[in-house]
């Protein structure tokens, strides 16, 4: 008789969030041949709002978890001023959970063993295209392409936080460092440069830190200035990083020109680069008017996909461009586990939860009562 795990499915909220999380014991998958098991022990805590393949909502949406759902819902098409359980939406789509790290349980007899990884070996998986369900005690990868490891100096719950919303934030900040050096050492170079990170939550957070450690590096740092717009209150932690960031509110209660006033007074005049982490159309369509001639805004895939096609006209008229930023790449992720295992950069606040209480994270996610991001935890190996 087959050994049996268990296995957890979130789906995205009804109207009385009762029933988005379901468990159920499944096989221990069997060991495939060039591959290798393993055992999960945390998965960061995500469930979909389900417009397309790639959209979902977890706790690097703000730093209070997802204060700002709404404007994920209306990136998708969904309008509302509630909270996901007030929302209607229930289209049945089960998220598999892709921010995995835990240890290898057993190696198939072919595998090609790479990175020293062998059995009990600390790893994080990249979530490549077709990731298995990382909401499970067991998952099997098909080889060992994906699996990066982890030093024995960084707690498995933080190298869970950074497949996903770190090494978007990681490529971000690269693909912005690139346009940035491109301004200050191309032809019609600038003496100075100014960047806008706009956001609130962990993601805004992780671009922060990472941006505070890549241009201190950079031989151009003195000439770069950072600037964060933040979208709510909340954001405020965010001008707690740096005494030389630049902060300004995006307060919705003010009008258009008085908010792009603002933010460009705080930048010191229009910008060269916008992090634009926000998830809307007017906050895109923000960041467009704040920029120089020239300039860029980048933007995440879910977002540039909804929105490239409605402000492609408006970009080429304003004469500046929108970029859309992939996740990252697998060597983005083992520099970002190094430079976080050794300290250079502080990951944000997280919170872990057993596996066994994923209905109430949800709900605690829903209402924005997680500060950091929540982790659920599977097996205990301390």
């Amino acid at each position: 008789m087959s050994k049996l795990c268990r296995q957890v499915s979130i789906e995205s909220p009804g109207p009385t969030l009762r029933e988005c999380v379901f468990s159920f014991d499944v096989p221990v998958p069997d060991v495939p041949m060039y591959g290798a098991r393993i055992r999960v022990v945390y998965a960061g805590a995500c469930y979909r709002a389900n417009k397309t393949r790639s959209a979902s909502v977890c706790s690097t949406s703000s730093i209070s978890s997802i204060g700002s759902l709404s404007g994920e819902m209306e990136n998708f098409g969904i309008h509302t001023h509630a909270t996901p359980a007030h929302i209607g939406l229930r289209d049945g789509a089960l998220f598999p959970g892709y921010e995995v790290a835990g240890v290898v349980d057993a190696i198939g007899k072919a595998a090609e063993r790479l990175d020293g990884i062998k059995e009990g070996s600390r790893i994080v998986l990249y979530p490549y295209e077709g990731v298995p369900n990382g909401y499970a005690e067991y998952i099997v990868v098909p080889d060992f392409k994906c699996l990066v490891p982890i030093p024995d100096e960084l707690p498995l719950s933080v190298a869970a936080m950074l497949p996903t919303g770190a090494l978007l934030a990681m490529n971000t900040v690269d693909t912005a460092g690139a346009y940035l050096k491109r301004v200050l050492e191309g032809p019609a170079k600038k003496d100075s440069t100014t960047v806008l990170i706009v956001g609130t939550g962990g993601l805004a957070l992780w671009a922060l830190r990472i941006a505070t450690h890549y241009f201190k590096h950079a031989s151009y740092n003195n000439r770069i200035r950072i600037c964060v717009a933040i979208l709510t209150d909340e954001g405020f932690i965010l001008a707690k990083e740096c005494e030389e960031v630049n902060v300004v509110q995006w307060n919705e209660d003010l009008y258009e020109k008085q908010l792009i006033e603002r933010t460009t007074d705080a930048c010191g005049g229009p910008v060269d680069v916008v992090l634009n982490f926000g998830t809307t159309s007017r906050s895109l369509h923000r960041s467009l008017q704040c920029l120089a001639p020239g300039g860029v805004v980048l933007v995440t895939e879910d977002v540039g996909e909804k929105l490239l096609p409605k402000f492609a006209k408006k970009s080429e008229e304003m004469n500046v461009n929108i970029v859309i930023v992939p996740n990252g790449s697998i060597e983005q992720l083992k520099e970002l586990v190094t430079l976080v295992a050794r300290g250079e950069i502080e990951p944000p606040a997280h919170s872990v939860f057993p596996a066994e209480e994923a209905q109430e994270v949800v709900r605690k996610l829903c209402n924005s009562e997680i500060k950091g991001r929540a982790i659920l935890k599977f097996h205990n190996i301390d």
